[in-house]
């Protein structure tokens, strides 16, 4: 029995090669360099020594310490990312599962046979009952993987797990750039009904101003029904950002899981410091294939690749034993006795010869499921590399955007100042400082709008580029 197992272990140590093909060189047509052109002309280039995004902790990214509060609530209690984690565990079962297929798989038993002989069938003329006990070691059907069949299952279970935990990369790197943009939309909104609440404080004193100037015949009705108008425009703008503050809150409710303290919300539009200010050193290729969801894509790649290599081996024989060894008596006092030992073994070849076409067909499966992972590889690449030429295309262009939107609301706010102190001195109409007064307020609204939009292009720059990630470390809370 000894010798047995020690032959069937050298056997399962020298079986086998691998059918899996080399695996393909992605296309991906990447450029060798960072896009160029006028929109990127601003952007300042990284040092060769400068640490790149996807090691750029979230926690040294974000600056402002409400806003990592509300991330770290986020990843604590988020289902979505809490979904993915199960996802993980559930990869790295199946991928034990098919680990185990090359192991033998040993059990051990004790059993009784027992049998009755009637009376009228015995040789003695007494019905008898015959006992046998046998006890023991058993291996059923391993399969010697000569053609890597098993090896290859294995090694496609390994690479589904390793994209799960790919997956759960992206989806944090997500929902940490989901709950900053949600948290700046918020602080922007605030900013908006603000500025809406002081516009109709403004159009309020106007419009009692001009009901006073009116019935001391200084001004007309037009005037006055010109001011109600803007009045209740304003009286509108107010109650439309009230309704999406509340929406925002929640919008960042249901990202973060839980509750948010209202301690943590943003009182102001936020203004993020950004730690990523230049392109970043090396080459596109380089940089892109970092993503987490690029190295799910190349993770998927590498199964269906391996999955191959099972579907030829298909075709070719294959080798299990079965084997038992133990004991047999026919009392159970003489089990495991001198004399009482038995065995039994049992090699089994497996030759394909008709199948009617399937293991082709399961070859054909294998190979198109390879070549559209190959393609959703090199997709994933290109489309990381269009994310960030996009990012930078407006991080290039948007400091343009805010100084000129600044110095827009800055010249808005001297034209309202000078056509409201000639109203008020009656040297023109109360329509010109209305009209700039007007165009002061779509000024402020533009600055507002444009600084969010500089804030929210740091937090996508961050996540194209496969920001760095960390493990949540806050307990989930209620």
């Amino acid at each position: 029995m000894q010798k047995t197992l020690i032959s069937l272990a050298a056997l399962a140590l020298l079986a086998g090669c691998s059918l899996a093909p080399v695996l393909p060189q992605a296309s991906s047509g990447v450029h060798a360099a960072w896009p160029q052109g006028e929109a990127y002309k601003a952007l300042p280039q990284a040092a060769s020594d400068a640490q790149p995004a996807s090691e750029i902790l979230w926690r040294d990214y974000f600056a402002d310490a409400s806003l990592r509060e509300v991330i770290a609530l986020a990843l604590a209690n988020n289902r979505d990312l809490r979904v993915s984690a199960l996802n993980i565990d559930k990869a790295k079962a199946q991928y034990s599962i098919d680990s185990a297929a090359l192991l033998p798989k040993l059990s051990a038993s004790v059993g009784q046979t027992a049998s009755r002989t009637p009376a009228t069938m015995s040789a003695t003329g007494a019905a008898q009952v015959n006992r046998q006990y046998s006890g023991g070691l058993s291996m059923a059907a391993y399969e010697l993987d000569f053609f890597g069949k098993l090896r290859n299952l294995s090694e496609a279970g390994l690479q589904s797990y390793l994209a799960t935990e790919e997956a759960r990369r992206a989806q944090q790197i997500t929902l940490v750039a989901e709950v900053a943009n949600a948290y700046l939309t918020l602080g922007a909104d605030q900013q908006r009904l603000k500025l809406a609440n002081d516009t109709l404080q403004s159009q309020l004193a106007s419009y009692q101003l001009i009901q006073k100037r009116q019935a001391g015949g200084i001004s007309s009705g037009v005037d006055l029904y010109e001011a109600q108008s803007s009045v209740e425009a304003a009286r509108s703008d107010v109650a439309l950002y009230t309704a999406q503050v509340a929406l925002d809150v929640n919008a960042l409710r249901l990202l973060v899981g839980a509750e948010v303290p209202a301690a943590l919300l943003p009182a102001a539009a936020l203004q993020l410091n950004s730690t990523l200010a230049a392109i970043p050193a090396g080459l596109p290729s380089d940089v892109l294939t970092s993503r987490p969801d690029v190295q799910e894509a190349e993770r998927a790649l590498r199964a269906a690749n391996a999955n191959i290599g099972v579907a030829r081996a298909a075709f070719l024989p294959s080798i299990s034993l079965t084997a038992s060894g133990g004991s047999a008596s026919s009392s159970l006092n003489g089990l495991f006795k001198a004399g009482s030992s038995t065995w039994s073994f049992i090699p089994q070849i497996n030759l394909p010869i008709f199948d009617g076409g399937v293991n082709r067909a399961n070859l054909n499966i294998a190979k198109a499921n390879r070549d559209i992972s190959l393609a959703q590889y090199e997709k994933a690449i290109q489309s990381a590399l269009r994310e960030v030429s996009d990012a930078l295309a407006q991080r290039g262009t948007l400091v343009q955007r805010v100084d000129a939107q600044t110095a827009l609301v800055s010249a808005a706010d001297k034209s309202y100042r000078i056509h409201d102190a000639r109203y008020r001195q009656g040297s023109e109409s109360h329509l010109a400082a209305l009209v700039a007064q007007r165009a002061l307020y779509v000024a402020q609204q533009g600055l507002i709008s444009a600084q969010l939009e500089q804030s929210s292009n740091a937090v996508a720059l961050y996540k194209v580029l496969g920001g760095g990630w960390q493990p949540e470390s806050a307990s989930p809370r209620s």
